[in-house]
């Protein structure tokens, strides 16, 4: 019985760029691969919003008005109902000046019981350091 765990840290903004939208989708998707597995092996993974990748938690987000696409926000609630953990950089928030009634921190409106974690990026690094397989965006 083996746990491969994997860590996607999202540092890169919202839009414009495939980046945070493609690391939300893999996470997602990394769910779904027991079925390929053997009997007993699981893969966790998490994901840290880092730098500029915090301002892909911000609620509200007009992906489709303005870009026509879905909001990586819809990608965070769809995470969090998966129970993934979701890791928030304190530092990064504070330095854009964004409060915690701003960003995205559960699913509960679709069902979900799992919060995102708001933490200083020391824990990140621990989260980091303590995984099989890591992918910056």
């Amino acid at each position: 019985m083996a746990t491969k765990r994997l860590c996607f840290v999202i540092r890169t903004l919202p839009y414009k760029i495939e980046g945070s939208r493609l690391a939300m989708t893999h996470a997602i998707a990394s769910q779904t691969v027991e079925i390929y597995l053997e009997d007993g092996d699981l893969v966790e993974a998490s994901v840290c919003f880092i730098a500029d990748g915090v301002l892909n938690c911000l609620k509200n987000q007009a992906a489709m008005k303005h870009y026509g696409i879905t909001s990586i926000e819809q990608h965070l609630k769809n995470s969090l109902l998966l129970d993934m953990k979701v890791m928030i950089c304190k530092e990064d928030l504070e330095k854009f000046g964004i409060s915690e009634d701003t960003i995205v921190k559960d699913a509960e409106d679709l069902g979900g019981e799992t919060v995102a974690q708001i933490v200083p990026y020391s824990e990140i690094q621990k989260e980091m350091e303590a995984v099989d397989h890591l992918l910056f965006c």
